[in-house]
């Protein structure tokens, strides 16, 4: 049986790269709303869309979905998702899912595994998701996040470096690629208990953090655990261009979808 979690997207109308992107049209719905409908058909128990714009909240409203106001002082998407969860009065010991508000195509099977699998995992504060990588080109991305995991499939580090790095095959052949290299691609979705939620917020950010741009390593820093779905394919592209809009609208038939 699958846990009782709520599904949170965060959105902001102040993208850098792409103001206003959570309210571009795709198939005749703004970005965000099909953000909330994928996160709806997970079967999360509670679908709420975290903004700090009312050009947001009105057309998430529209759709018939649920919003709340956050502040606009957030620098991180997390700490949007923390203010959203105390306004939302969710106990300590609930799940929170964090489906970003750019991901219109994000899997609605991996948002349920990944609430599944932090239910499960008793002694983890986080749960996220990671697919596998096949060739060196995208192993070397350094746009591309990298998580190594433990034999509990838990992670280790994560990095925008490529890691694990096969020292002897790439000496003997650079252009190679070990089969069985254990090189996995890290998915921007998260799951936490509203009490880790809530710590986080008042945690130091860590060195590790700050030069890999990478806010899931001040968990890591701090000794906390964070267990990690693997899936067998890379997930949808999400949007952070506009360039990246028209490859998602592309992928659409021009009809509305949910799931």
């Amino acid at each position: 049986m699958s846990p009782s979690f709520t599904a949170i997207i965060p959105a902001r109308m102040g993208s850098t790269r792409f103001p206003g992107k959570a309210l571009a049209d795709i198939a005749g719905l703004p970005m965000v709303v099909h953000c909330a409908l994928r996160a709806r058909d997970s079967g999360a128990a509670r679908v709420v869309v975290a903004t700090d714009h009312e050009k947001i909240a009105t057309a998430v409203r529209s759709a018939g979905l649920e919003v709340v106001m956050t502040r606009t002082d957030h620098e991180t998407g997390t700490d949007r998702l923390a203010e959203a969860a105390d306004l939302l009065g969710l106990s300590a010991e609930e799940i929170v899912v964090n489906v970003q508000g750019d991901e219109p195509l994000m899997v609605p099977d991996v948002i349920r595994r990944v609430a599944e699998r932090l239910a499960t995992s008793t002694a983890c504060a986080m749960a996220t998701a990671c697919y596998p990588i096949h060739d060196r080109a995208h192993f070397e991305s350094t746009s591309a996040v990298k998580v190594v995991l433990n034999r509990d499939g838990e992670a280790l580090y994560f990095s925008r470096a490529p890691i694990p790095w096969p020292r002897d095959a790439f000496a003997e052949k650079a252009s190679s690629w070990p089969g069985a290299l254990p090189a996995w691609h890290h998915v921007g979705l998260y799951a936490y208990r509203v009490a880790f939620l809530e710590a986080f917020t008042g945690l130091s950010r860590s060195p590790l953090e700050t030069f890999e741009a990478l806010e899931q390593l001040r968990a890591l820093w701090h000794g906390y655990r964070i267990a990690v779905v693997t899936t067998d394919r890379a997930p949808a592209p999400g949007v952070d261009t506009p360039e990246d809009l028209e490859r998602v609208r592309a992928l659409f038939d021009h009809r509305p979808v949910s799931g």
